[in-house]
């Protein structure tokens, strides 16, 4: 089912012809700006800028949702996994990707390694932007789905292992998968799948990295699961805000020029978002009976997410649509963790992968070529459904099979290898993870009295208290220096609380006695 670019009622964009055009033009001998609308580059640079955003908003997300003992670590690693990023697809990683001189459908080839021949010629995505332009913009992308992938390592993941595994996923994994769709020689380009912005690549692609690093590197203690909760509910506020904004970046820029599709695309993503948002608070309330800010923020990510393959393709009223079934698909999808044994401790398959999927299906029952053709390039795509193309749901389904097993097992085996060289296993010590990776990894807090932290596992039962449930638990869980630390407090406190009961009955001995001589004489004065 391959498809070729066509202009049938939109007239094609002026053809690029400049001199050196295979090594993407000579700036010397001509000015190669004019090929392109200086709005079209000027927006999708904005846009670029905008994704950039939801790095750090990743990076605050993460860090509210874990606890504070690890808060500061879960930033770290998000925005050194973006350095990594940016140095992997400037060596190779956009060529592997995007490179047109391979044709077998699966990788591209080192054709435009260190961005060599990566200049104004027209863009592999669109011919309305030159291709430097959308490599950095591509870059953006890469970086947003390395940033979501990392947090499999929340609380218990060292993080050097961490950042050479960032470094061979994105060649191993991310790459292919941004190959097989987006590339005009992929595989399931050819086919005529329909990925807008990135539901195999960036969701899928996250998601499931995610579960299987997290399958590799092992459960947290049972232990440390007691009392669990996010320290910090207003970065999780703050992130998710930085994530929406930098959405309609990512998934408005997706239309590669400054166009009517691009305005479709931002209007369903709020659509979809703000549907799934109310969805997600919904289910929550019918158990617990409160609101939760947590759960807003969870509803509106998953409902960015289903919107990121799905927004250029279908109508407004089947974003509606697609919000309420992505907030009720991610919201039950976070117990499939407990059903698989995984612990994805900050639900990225839940939120990414399945909101992914739900969004891929969406593009078969209810995406319209008439909205593909918002963007003044009729490029020769059908839509789903609505377009009486039935078949298109078994090439969805296909590809996410595809793509769900590929980044599975190898982001499995990718982590697993690096977890069996000497000194790099993936895994901190039960020590470091219940002292916390703040203090073991990085040596810095995100809080200052990280040393007067709350540790509820240290709140060992007291004798008869109705909560206990008869197990043992170990004093400070064995950390030595900070039971001794309790220890000393405690007996400060115990010694300071003897002297102050010392001193009260001193006090009260000192005034009973001139209380009995002044009732004496008063009882013999009365007698008189």
């Amino acid at each position: 089912m391959s498809w070729q670019p066509s202009y049938s009622w939109t007239g094609a964009p002026a053809e690029f012809n400049g001199t050196d055009a295979a090594y993407g033009g000579d700036s010397v001998t001509e000015n190669l700006n004019q090929w392109y609308q200086p709005g079209d580059q000027a927006y999708i640079l904005v846009s670029s800028c905008m994704v950039l955003i939801m790095i750090p908003g990743i990076a605050f997300l993460y860090s509210g949702l874990s606890r504070r003992k690890s808060a500061l670590s879960l930033i770290w690693v998000v925005m050194m996994s973006f350095s990594v990023v940016i140095f992997q697809w400037f060596f190779w990683g956009y060529s592997l990707a995007f490179s047109s001189t391979a044709t077998n459908g699966f990788i591209g080839d080192l054709r435009h390694f260190g961005l060599l021949n990566t200049l104004a010629a027209p863009s592999p995505g669109s011919p309305l932007i030159p291709e430097l332009l959308y490599s950095f913009y591509q870059m953006m992308f890469c970086g947003v789905t390395a940033a979501l992938v990392i947090g499999a390592v929340a609380e218990r993941g060292r993080v050097l292992p961490a950042m050479i595994f960032v470094f061979f996923w994105a060649t191993l994994v991310y790459c292919p998968l941004a190959c097989w769709v987006w590339n005009v020689n992929g595989w399931a380009f050819n086919y005529g799948v329909l990925d807008y912005a990135g539901g195999g690549p960036v969701e899928i692609g996250s998601g499931l990295s995610a579960l299987a690093y997290s399958w590799v590197l092992g459960r947290r203690h049972e232990r440390m699961m007691l009392n669990f909760r996010p320290h910090n509910v207003s970065l999780v506020t703050l992130g998710t805000i930085l994530l929406w904004f930098g959405w309609l970046g990512f998934n408005g820029g997706s239309a590669f020029g400054a166009n009517l599709r691009a305005t479709m695309a931002c209007w369903n993503s709020c659509l979809t978002a703000m549907f799934a948002a109310m969805t997600w608070c919904l289910l929550d309330f019918r158990l617990a009976k409160k609101w939760s800010m947590v759960g807003w923020c969870s509803g509106a990510i998953s409902g960015l997410v289903a919107a990121t393959p799905a927004s250029g393709f279908i109508p407004p009223w089947a974003s509606v649509v697609l919000g309420v079934i992505t907030g009720i698909c991610c919201n039950f999808g976070t117990k499939v963790k407990f059903l698989v044994k995984i612990d994805d401790s900050l639900d990225v398959f839940a939120e990414h992968g399945i909101g992914g999927i739900v969004g891929l299906v969406f593009n078969a029952l209810f995406g319209a070529s008439y909205i593909v053709g918002l963007d003044g390039v009729n490029n020769g795509l059908s839509g789903g459904w609505p377009d009486h193309n039935y078949a298109q749901l078994y090439i969805q389904v296909a590809y996410i099979v595809a793509t769900s097993a590929y980044t599975f097992v190898m982001s499995a085996i990718i982590a697993k290898l690096i977890d069996l060289v000497p000194g790099l296993h993936l895994r901190a010590s039960e020590e470091a993870e219940l002292l916390g990776m703040d203090d073991d990894q990085l040596g810095e807090f995100a809080y200052d009295y990280v040393e007067v932290r709350r540790d509820f596992l240290a709140w060992t039962p007291a004798h008869g208290d109705p909560h206990s449930d008869g197990h043992r638990i170990i004093p400070q869980h064995g950390i030595e220096e900070h039971q001794n630390m309790a220890n000393t407090n405690g007996q400060a406190v115990l010694q300071a609380k003897h002297e102050l009961q010392a001193e009260q009955e001193k006090v009260g001995a000192s005034t009973r006695a001139p209380a009995k001589e002044l009732a004496a004489e008063n009882r013999a004065s009365s007698s008189t």
